[in-house]
């Protein structure tokens, strides 16, 4: 048999021949030719560039203002209908995905038709602070004087416009959260002893004999359809309402007549971010919250078993009048919503 040699690790730019013992340097196949953009060689071409990249700035300008058009001039109250409501938040969207957008889009669009392309292969060197110090220095003013902005006012003007606007939509929702929201405001609800539990958005009563098992009512308690401050009192106290077989139930100490044989009502805001929860399974007794799928299991008392929620849908404790109809026995005893909010 022939020797067998093992030479160490073959430098960059070589490869060794099978059978031989013998090194052969492969050629360095070097950057492809650049082909020049339309824009490159028609001034035309490039003015309709520039244009264009202006056109999208100028649209997120214009998605910025949309924003605050549904956010200052369509106000919310009591006697707000859906439809207006469902109008705002058409506005809110589209205008921060149109302020967004037009910003993206236009940088991009002026990174390929109008900034230099040529590609650049530079060899890797030492650290040496004082003299990258000045190479920074010298690419940053390459890349200021290459990308134009300085000889396209057109386009720097509306990129500052843009950019200048942007950030206003969220300072604008920032600004309603209110510095002296606590865990109270949460807490209470239009929920009390006697309250009847409701249908949403009817307001009619609910009989316990109504409510079969594997179904669920959407429920909001009486009086709420009549109150000063609608839908800041049903953003608390929305309810979902089902019946199980009670065998099924396990129900911790303390809260063994928190539920009408079988029947349980759990706060529809889900813990995590507020969204509603709306989907029930009725085979395996799962709630689901649609926005990022946190699951909640009825039969433990909601307690979370899939998803970011960390805490379990409080629980509204309830019973029957001397007429059938299911009511409240109390309020939540915990706040409703995200729990991120301080619980007491």
């Amino acid at each position: 048999m022939g020797d067998h040699s093992h030479g160490g690790p073959k430098s960059s730019g070589t490869v060794a021949t099978a059978g031989q013992g013998e090194v052969e340097k492969f050629q360095d196949p070097g950057l492809p030719p650049h082909r020049p953009r339309l824009a490159d060689k028609d001034p035309r071409a490039e003015k309709r560039a520039e244009r264009q990249v202006a056109i999208l700035f100028a649209i997120s300008v214009i998605g910025t203002l949309l924003f605050f058009v549904g956010y200052i001039a369509i106000r919310l109250d009591e006697t707000t209908a859906i439809s207006t409501l469902r109008l705002q938040n058409f506005l809110l969207g589209m205008g921060t995905a149109f302020a967004m957008l037009g910003i993206g889009v236009g940088i991009v669009h002026w990174a390929k038709t109008l900034m230099p392309d040529h590609e650049i292969a530079e060899e890797r060197h030492a650290v040496r602070t004082e003299e990258d110090r000045q190479i920074a220095e010298t690419m940053v003013s390459e890349i200021i004087s290459e990308s134009g902005i300085k000889r396209r006012p057109l386009i720097r003007n509306t990129l500052l416009g843009a950019m200048l606007l942007a950030p206003l939509p969220a300072i604008g929702i920032l600004r309603d959260l209110s510095k002296d929201l606590n865990p109270d405001v949460l807490r209470h609800s239009m929920w009390d002893a006697g309250v009847r539990l409701t249908r949403d958005p009817e307001g009619t009563p609910i009989k316990a004999s109504e409510v079969t098992i594997g179904s669920a009512f959407h429920v909001i308690p009486e009086g709420l359809n009549e109150a000063e401050h609608k839908l800041e009192e049903k953003a608390k106290a929305v309810v979902l309402l089902m019946r199980l077989n009670p065998e099924d139930l396990h129900v911790s100490p303390g809260r063994e007549d928190w539920n009408y044989n079988g029947i349980v009502a759990y706060s529809k805001i889900c813990t995590h971010v507020g969204c509603p929860v709306a989907l029930y399974e009725q085979q395996t007794h799962h709630l689901l919250c649609p926005c990022h799928q946190s699951t909640f299991d009825l039969t433990q008392e909601c307690k979370v078993i899939f998803g970011p929620a960390s805490h379990a849908l409080p629980q509204l404790p309830i019973s029957v009048d001397s007429e059938g109809y299911l009511v409240a026995t109390s309020d939540f005893h915990e706040p409703v919503g995200p729990s991120y909010w301080e619980r007491g």
